[in-house]
């Protein structure tokens, strides 16, 4: 797939796109700086603001073993990680509301036997996720496929895209070496970052896609961000509605990795 134009990935006119999302995004970027000024807890294991610039150890630990299934474990199911920051990790829900969660439900209601474990850290940058990867992996012989949703707080924070792009370049080499299938998810630039900065960003999602030949989500929220009615009060975080389309997103390019082994299911 090419998405020099991430709008025309998803088959919706740039200019409309870039006016739906223009508030979302500014909106993310106060409250991610806010974020780091505050140190209020939740009700779930995410600190408080939208994303924090680090994450304790304890919470990395914690939240990357956290396996999310209505099933029991069971160590012969393949496992599918969910590696990310709290767009994944399901800031403010509760653990059946996140996405993961609703993933594992629709694998189970369609017959394939996979576990879902959500390993998303709220605050982590593409370097972050990075730095404990090894970690998160180290037990885990039987992961098939990492969904990596990692890259939006280093675009919102306005750090180099180069750096992302090679942070991001380490965690899919890591996950290949381990034969590991990835997804990867993309993200959007805020559009008062500039045209250039947001053609760096598409081409560096492009690039890893030409590179590792790995199959992308062209926009993790659609159909969701800039939508009040489908986010926390925040305006940032999707809500039970919103994640259950995040879900939804996510699965529709899932399953394709899905039935191209039949004999994982």
């Amino acid at each position: 797939m090419t998405i020099s134009n991430f709008d025309a990935a998803v088959g919706r006119p740039v200019a409309s796109r870039a006016t739906q999302f223009f508030s979302f995004l500014v909106t993310l970027m106060l409250l991610c700086a806010a974020a780091a000024c505050s140190n209020e807890s939740t009700t779930n294991f995410q600190s408080s603001g939208v994303d924090k610039t680090s994450a304790s150890v304890n919470d990395t630990m914690n939240t990357a073993t956290n396996q999310l299934t209505s099933k029991p474990p069971t160590s012969s199911r393949p496992k599918i990680i969910a590696f990310g920051d709290s767009l994944t990790a399901g800031y403010g829900l509760a653990q059946t509301e996140s996405y993961p969660y609703l993933l594992q439900q629709k694998l189970d209601a369609d017959g394939y036997s996979y576990e879902v474990i959500n390993a998303g850290v709220s605050g982590d940058t593409s370097a972050q996720g990075l730095a404990r990867l090894e970690w998160a992996l180290s037990d885990k012989p039987d992961v098939k496929i990492m969904i990596l949703e990692l890259g939006a707080n280093d675009i919102l924070r306005g750090q180099s895209i180069s750096a992302m792009r090679a942070n991001l370049a380490r965690i899919i080499e890591a996950a290949q070496r381990r034969n590991i299938q990835v997804l990867l998810a993309g993200m959007f630039a805020p559009t008062n970052q500039g045209g250039m900065y947001q053609r760096q960003v598409a081409t560096a999602y492009q690039s890893l896609i030409d590179e590792y030949e790995v199959p992308f989500i062209p926009f993790f929220l659609d159909r969701v961000a800039g939508r009040p009615e489908l986010n926390l009060p925040d305006g940032v975080h999707p809500n039970a509605n919103g994640t259950r389309l995040v879900a939804d997103t996510v699965y529709q390019s899932l399953k394709p990795l899905l039935d191209e082994d039949a004999t994982l299911r």
